[in-house]
């Protein structure tokens, strides 16, 4: 996660404030310096600390929370009130043109990720049933035309080029004709970048803006540069009037503060944010749920989101059966696995998950990818009668298996019990579903490996 680093700082801040019964100006006071410096060491504009902590102090030390009766839960409510507004308030969402094609001109620094970026989007637009086109008006930089190619036919997404010997302006006029005329109703133009900003850049893509009328100009910017990326943000806005920002490598060593920083210091929304390679690793920007996942109150409703697009149902609904009754098979098992690996990684699937950064042993439940190919080799080794009943592997079809997926049967025997194990332990987990689950996913985290 991205916050990590914040918000295990600032959770320990407001555990203390809640293991008091009542707070004094005092408590507040120290407390709110030590949230001051968290988001410092975040790299969060100094500004936009000074503004937000006056924010908070000035509702925090007034008499109806202090004499409240949880007034440390009150503290916490005005900081993810805070927070919330710091990054915008709400979903800012995507135009949409009353006379379509709606145009979204892709700007940013080289290597931001921008044409990444901008096959992402073409396939969340697809996914919702538009017909986007890809237009290619980076014509500088080697390869970026093939690399927009590349992602339109592994997406099946339309790409417009006319190579580059032609101008990005009259590439972008001339695409936005080609989406009239074939019926496209989202028009993606992926504009060049620079290493830094610089006038030819600006003058080039302000004429591709007078050019097309874009609906959408969305900045695409690396959190991981921090302060940086808010700088670049600010730059472009003042040239370009930007309506929305997109941060990508969200998932990397970044320390979150350009997140935090770049609506206050540009006026611009967070649009997007992107963790991952993968091209459906591309999602809103909802800054109530960021707020609460920063606070460790978790992001139900992203995950819920996540488990209805990547999970059937009726399936998972046969799943919980089997798992309460241990009949849980590999082919189950190896079902299971395609189901949660459609929603993300297992690391950022827990992180949404309300205080599982404190329960112990969570943090190390990290997926291998790698690993999970050899384990999946392991099950597809296995005969359709092997993988419904795990009890017929003996020493000698275990010798087999390992031959037959290129691992060891010292590999085959460790997995075969952590898979064992993992039966026993959704048995226990289908019970502990009620007022002692928390208790009994502390017992289940602890020690525990999953078999991957």
């Amino acid at each position: 996660m991205a916050f990590e680093g914040l918000a295990n700082r600032l959770q320990n801040v407001f555990g203390k404030l809640r293991s008091k019964g009542k707070l004094t100006e005092e408590d507040v006071g120290e407390a709110l310096r030590e949230v001051r410096l968290a988001l410092l060491e975040a790299d969060v504009n100094f500004k936009v600390v000074k503004d937000f902590i006056a924010k908070v102090k000035e509702q925090a030390i007034g008499q109806d929370v202090l004499k409240s009766f949880t007034p440390g839960m009150v503290v916490i409510d005005i900081v993810n009130k805070e927070l919330t507004a710091l990054m915008g308030g709400t979903q800012s969402k995507l135009a949409r043109s009353n006379r379509p094609p709606t145009v979204i001109m892709m700007a940013g620094l080289q290597g931001a990720g921008k044409t990444t970026t901008s096959g992402k989007l073409a396939k969340m637009l697809m996914k919702q049933n538009h017909r986007p086109l890809l237009v290619a008006c980076d014509i500088y930089r080697p390869a970026a035309i093939k690399q927009l190619e590349v992602l339109g036919e592994q997406l099946k997404v339309p790409v417009f080029s006319l190579g580059d010997k032609v101008s990005p302006v009259e590439i972008a006029k001339a695409g936005l004709q080609h989406a009239k005329d074939n019926g496209n109703d989202y028009v993606i133009l992926d504009t060049a970048g620079r290493l830094h900003i610089d006038e030819n850049l600006m003058e080039e893509l302000k004429n591709v803006r007078e050019a097309t009328s874009p609906d959408e100009i969305l900045l695409v910017v690396d959190a991981m540069t921090g302060q940086d990326a808010v700088n670049v943000a600010e730059s472009f806005h003042q040239q370009l009037e930007l309506s929305g920002v997109v941060l990508t490598k969200l998932d990397g060593d970044t320390r979150g503060g350009a997140a935090l920083s770049v609506k206050a210091v540009t006026g611009c929304p967070i649009k997007f944010v992107a963790s991952g390679e993968k091209m459906d690793a591309l999602e809103p920007f909802y800054p109530d749920r960021m707020a609460s996942r920063i606070l460790g109150m978790g992001d139900m409703l992203s995950l819920i989101e996540k488990a209805q697009a990547g999970i059937d149902m009726d399936k998972a609904k046969e799943m919980e059966r089997k798992m309460r009754n241990a009949e849980f098979t590999f082919e189950d098992f190896i079902e299971q696995m395609e189901q949660v690996k459609k929603m993300g990684p297992l690391d950022q699937i827990l992180d949404m998950l309300p205080g599982a950064n404190k329960i112990k042993g969570m943090k190390d439940m990290k997926v291998d990818e790698k690993q999970m190919a050899r384990v999946e080799a392991i099950v597809k080794s296995m005969t359709t009668e092997e993988k419904r009943k795990p009890e017929l592997l003996n020493a000698n079809r275990r010798k087999r298996i390992a031959a037959g997926s290129g691992n060891t049967v010292q590999e085959v025997n460790r997995f075969i019990k952590q898979f064992d194990d993992m039966r026993k332990m959704m048995k226990q987990f289908s019970g502990m579903m009620g007022p002692k689950g928390a208790k009994g996913m502390k017992k289940l985290g602890k020690g525990f490996k999953f078999p991957f």
